[in-house]
């Protein structure tokens, strides 16, 4: 049996190693601080289990370079880096680790709209040059205000106990409704397309799928108030880039934009890379569109970093352990896609 554990830092490693030491995993195992991708997947043509994070992009032309793989684990909750429809034919499973960051990302969700609503950005890069004028930073309160929360599983859930202990209005839309929110913390369960006319500020906690896909669009985000905060700590798509630009252009959205992940993130941005001339037209687009959300003064962008504490990251790795001994042992856990 052949492990390949990507995109892991030294720290991780060192714990890692000795877990499976103590857990008594026998099998040869692979570190590598590199993704797995079309780049590397030459190097590992012969591991039979595939531990990655998501930047290994796991699409057919990788798979199907993996003639023994058996068994993916992603150390995260979302999988669309992995190509499922592929794995299901070939009998590979597939397990994620849901619920490791449910309270982390609610609480970076909120460090996000704290930060929008009391100016922290522009306030920060003044102070920073000696400039101590209240000009212009005057922020909102939180009480009283109305929260959409779009998604109200795990993460969502956790946004809407913390919203309910600043005492705001909560509306939710989600395929399913939550009782529990509805009877603790007086959750209006809504249509999406109200839940954008009436709310302050929208914050998104779905999966990315088909159906997930520009949820969040240049048609609907006109529905919205035209001082709304709108907060995305999901995954990029959800949230068309161009509906953001064109939105901030015209004027609305003047509450904020707080960003964890966008839908231009796997693109390079950098001067050199805009200079380049054999850039497809669509990336070419999407960065520039990244740049321009980057550098306004209401916008809050960050690298991904909701999930990033060491709580966090120390559950992750436990949780990937259990789902490894119990695929060892034929009884996977955390199942996202299993054999036909």
């Amino acid at each position: 049996m052949k492990i390949g554990f990507f995109e892991v830092e030294d720290w991780e490693r060192l714990y890692l190693e000795k877990k499976i030491k103590d857990l008594g995993i026998e099998a040869e195992i692979i570190f590598s601080k590199e993704p797995l991708d079309s780049g590397s997947v030459s190097f590992y043509k012969d591991i039979d289990i595939a531990i990655v994070f998501i930047y290994s992009k796991l699409d057919k032309d990788v798979l199907q370079n993996l003639p023994n793989l058996k068994y993916i684990i992603t150390r995260s909750t979302g999988f669309d880096h992995i190509d499922v429809d592929y794995c299901r034919k070939n009998n590979i499973v597939v397990s994620n680790v849901p619920g490791y960051g449910n309270n982390t990302v609610a609480e970076y969700t909120f460090a996000l709209i704290l930060a929008l609503a009391r100016k922290f950005k522009p306030m920060i890069e003044r102070t920073s040059r000696g400039i101590f004028s209240r000009d212009g930073l005057t922020g909102i309160d939180l009480a009283g205000k109305t929260i959409g929360v779009i998604g109200t599983g795990r993460i969502g859930s956790h946004v809407v106990k913390i919203a309910h202990g600043f005492g705001m209005k909560i509306l939710a839309y989600d395929r399913q409704k939550e009782e529990e929110l509805i009877q603790k913390y007086g959750v209006e369960y809504v249509g999406l397309e109200d839940l954008l006319r009436q709310s302050d500020i929208v914050t998104l906690h779905v999966p990315y799928t088909k159906a997930t896909h520009h949820l969040i669009n240049r048609f609907n985000i006109k529905l919205m108030k035209l001082d709304a905060m709108l907060i995305n700590t999901s995954r990029g798509p959800v949230v068309e880039m161009e509906a953001i630009v064109q939105a901030l252009k015209e004027g609305r959205l003047a509450g904020g934009v707080g960003l964890d992940t966008f839908e231009a993130e796997d693109v390079w941005i950098e001067e050199e890379y805009l200079k380049r001339d054999d850039i497809p037209a669509i990336k070419l687009k999407k960065a520039m569109e990244a740049f321009y959300v980057l550098h306004a003064e209401n916008v809050i962008v960050s690298p991904h970093n909701a999930y990033n504490t060491k709580d966090a990251l120390y559950r992750i790795l436990d949780i990937t352990l259990n789902n490894l001994i119990g695929f060892l042992n034929n009884n996977p856990k955390n199942v996202v896609c299993c054999k036909e």
